[in-house]
């Protein structure tokens, strides 16, 4: 008897973790309270973080300690520990994104014969990968997501004009992704299956597009009644970006969030606002920014649960002081990477964790599963 006691304690434990446990931790990803921590480093004018996964966070800033140069950075959850990823040889650098262990953007310098190269990185300066391929004469990169990276090049080998681009981690991986009809185009954002980005028709308007490893995978997310859209984020089925046409009032950007059609896109544009734009996705909530009436027409970063009416306004959590901010990353515990903007008009790099925080659930969680296997 109490073997089959102790069967069914075990049983209803390992039911808490896989299922119980995961469900509460997604329900906090949409957490209502949420701590803001600055992560603008000493001796930084300036900084951004806009991209995030696990504990890492990049982007990039500048001050006396770059000599007033903009160097990518990687934090792990505080300004006081970050990383310098600007390689020798380039002046500049730029870290747009991270999938945990590796960090992807783009630098110049004489390493690069002074033009932009996109560059893949593993957590120091010294160990980047330039990813500008044979042909090309510049090259930028935004986002990596399991052995995937995407950005954008143009060179002799795209006739002079921008194509989207998706790498493997090597310079000889690359493949160009852009889509029979379209004049040039750049990919933002992977899914490490997918890729989304935006492309330009011939008369001049932009597209949000999404991929599949190729150019004939191509599909036009462009809804009906948008005259141009942008594609900025995704994660799982979700893809999220802008658009602005005669459903968003004109020239008004609304924040839009896709299902892999046009005909799926959501209007994400809160009441009261203007003006919004979705930057990142983690495949169940959105984050960007928007302004209009209600924040006094500053911008404010913004957190979506799947609709307009469904929305955290996360400037409300910052210290006092800082009038404007934008989010343009999220990861799968709902931590948040951006920016806000102080008196002076410097920005400074943010991070937002949900409070309380997904691991200090799951810490909790364990802990009575593990009581309740002791009985």
């Amino acid at each position: 008897m109490r073997e089959k006691t102790r069967l069914k304690s075990i049983v209803i434990s390992t039911f808490l973790v896989a299922v119980v446990l995961p469900s509460i931790m997604s329900s906090q990803a949409f957490s209502a309270s949420y701590k803001a921590i600055d992560l603008n480093p000493a001796g930084f004018t300036e900084s951004r973080a806009t991209g995030i996964s696990g504990t890492q966070q990049v982007g990039h800033g500048y001050g006396s300690a770059t000599s007033d140069y903009e160097h990518a950075l990687l934090w792990n959850g505080s300004a006081a520990n970050f990383i310098d990823l600007n390689p020798s040889g380039c002046l500049y650098s730029y870290a747009y994104g991270t999938n945990g262990t590796q960090q992807i953007g783009y630098g110049a310098g004489s390493a690069t014969g002074y033009s932009p190269h996109a560059l893949l990185w593993s957590g120091s300066a010294d160990s980047f990968i330039d990813l500008n391929p044979s042909g090309f004469d510049w090259s930028y990169a935004y986002m990596t997501k399991g052995t995937q990276q995407v950005g954008q090049g143009s060179g002799s080998a795209t006739g002079g004009k921008s194509h989207a681009l998706l790498w493997s981690g090597s310079v000889d991986s690359f493949i160009d992704l852009n889509p029979s009809g379209f004049d040039f185009s750049f990919a933002i954002a992977t899914n490490g299956t997918q890729q989304v980005g935006t492309g330009y028709v011939p008369v001049g308007n932009s597209h949000a597009l999404l991929w599949s490893g190729s150019a004939e995978s191509c599909i036009d997310l462009n809804p009906s009644g948008v005259f141009w859209s942008w594609a900025y984020g995704i994660s799982g089925t979700q893809q999220v970006g802008w658009g602005s046409g005669s459903v968003t009032g004109g020239f008004n950007n609304h924040a839009l969030l896709w299902s892999g059609t046009a005909e799926s896109c959501v209007d994400l544009n809160p009441s009261g606002f203007t003006i919004s734009n979705a930057y990142g996705t983690n495949g169940t909530q959105q984050v960007g920014g928007g302004s209009g009436s209600v924040t006094g027409d500053n911008r404010h970063a913004l957190l979506w649960n799947g609709s307009a009416d469904s929305f955290v306004d996360l400037h409300q959590f910052l210290p006092a002081g800082l009038f404007s901010s934008d989010a343009w990353a999220i990861d799968g515990y709902g931590n948040i990477a951006g920016w806000a903007t102080d008196s002076s008009g410097y920005q400074h790099a943010v991070l937002w964790k949900p409070v309380p925080e997904p691991a200090t659930l799951l810490l909790l969680g364990l802990g009575a599963v593990m009581l309740r296997r002791k009985r």
